[in-house]
């Protein structure tokens, strides 16, 4: 390893050793975003945290550098993808249209409709509403920049290490935030309800998702889209 005369590890060797940790990190984003978004993107955008890492990080903090380096390189990613409009505008104005399907047949009805009575609400047959949801995939609970007309100005919103930490009221609405989405997906259908544990608890990817369940990674990709948009219906006020 290189040193600097300070006998700390130099900038290159921090680099070139935590390169792979940069790939990592893209993979594990590349899982939950549509398919039209290159990891190369990622990487590239990672690289520019870890460097900024490199530069920021104080080991007499009792902080691991891989843990300190994993926050700044996922941040790096995720101003790239708020950088970037990633979803088609159509996507979403699909993704917000299902969404109100929903609400408006669970407050006719008192329950979560089917699959079938969606597509009915839409006035579309069940295989074009699926088709729907497949498009929709990689979609989120929250956008950044949401504006009051319904149409948003940017990408995803994804939960960032530390931007609440020093802040008492926004440590506050986040546990509120939880406890909103943990009574949401408490009410999901079952197979939905299994889906989001597999996926966000277990952290399996669609593959392995869709060998647990005995369905295609398609039918996983369409159950995650129909369940994001009934907690995206539930938690509007968020």
């Amino acid at each position: 390893m290189l040193y600097t005369k300070s006998g700390t590890l130099s900038r290159d060797t921090y680099i070139n050793q935590y390169a792979p940790l940069v790939r990592r990190v893209a993979q594990q984003m590349m899982s939950r975003l549509p398919a039209n978004v290159e990891v190369d993107d990622l990487v590239q955008a990672g690289m520019i945290g870890l460097m900024d890492a490199v530069e920021r990080f104080e080991d007499d903090h009792g902080v691991k550098f891989e843990t300190f380096a994993s926050q700044r390189i996922r941040g790096a990613m995720i101003d790239e993808l708020r950088a970037g409009d990633w979803m088609p505008r159509s996507v979403r104005r699909n993704q917000r249209m299902i969404e109100s399907a929903i609400t408006k047949l669970e407050h006719a009805n008192g329950r979560s409709p089917n699959e079938t009575e969606i597509a009915r609400e839409l006035g579309m047959d069940l295989g074009s509403y699926q088709e729907l949801l497949l498009d929709a995939k990689g979609a989120q609970l929250f956008y950044y920049d949401e504006s009051d007309d319904g149409e948003e100005s940017g990408g995803m919103l994804i939960g960032a290490a530390g931007d609440t930490a020093l802040d008492p009221a926004g440590t506050l609405m986040d546990k509120r935030l939880k406890t909103a989405l943990v009574e949401g997906i408490e009410a999901l259908p079952e197979r939905e309800k299994l889906l989001m544990s597999l996926y966000y608890e277990q952290d399996l990817n669609m593959k392995e998702i869709a060998a647990v369940m005995s369905i295609t990674e398609s039918r996983v990709s369409q159950l995650h889209s129909q369940a994001v948009a009934r907690l995206r219906s539930k938690l509007k006020s968020w």
